[in-house]
């Protein structure tokens, strides 16, 4: 069952694109790339890296997502990358344990837990999707150091409405 809590304003690293659902292992192979572009330039990410939901297309059939890492001040990587804040404020939070596989049906979980509460997001919906302000998938569990990924953790946030 998800709490509710209180996160901070997060600053990072970014980087964007529109895929299909197919498309997400690509932006998520930018984790590592701006990991290494921020090790280029001597900054240690200020916490674990994370996907950005900002908008879900009717169906899924599009996501506009971000790569991201947390920093502590603003960076230029060049390029494709961009530095951006994740908004404060209340969320809903649960943590999925097991297989990004797994992701789909934590989320939708939540989403159910959310309109059988009550629960206020803040997302706008327009023809073009579902708009996000405040929807995350923090990655706790580095492959590198834990191949399995039944052991994995990850936890989803999703902003609540002010």
């Amino acid at each position: 069952m998800p709490s509710f809590v209180d996160r901070p304003a997060q600053r990072y690293a970014g980087y964007r694109a529109t895929v299909t659902v197919e498309g997400l292992r690509e932006v998520a192979h930018r984790i590592a790339a701006i990991v290494a572009a921020l090790a280029a330039r001597g900054v240690t990410p200020a916490g674990a890296p994370f996907f950005r939901y900002l908008v879900i297309g009717p169906g899924m059939s599009s996501l506009t997502v971000e790569a991201g890492v947390p920093i502590e001040d603003p960076v230029d990587l060049g390029d494709e990358y961009f530095t951006d804040v994740v908004p404060g404020g209340k969320y809903a939070m649960t943590t999925h344990h097991g297989a990004p596989d797994g992701l789909y049906a934590a989320t939708a979980a939540v989403l159910s837990w959310g309109e059988q509460q009550g629960v206020r997001w803040d997302r706008t919906e327009t023809p073009d999707g579902e708009h996000w302000t405040g929807r995350l998938e923090v990655y706790r569990t580095d492959p590198r150091q834990e191949p399995d990924a039944t052991k994995w953790e990850t936890d989803l946030y999703f902003r609540l409405a002010d």
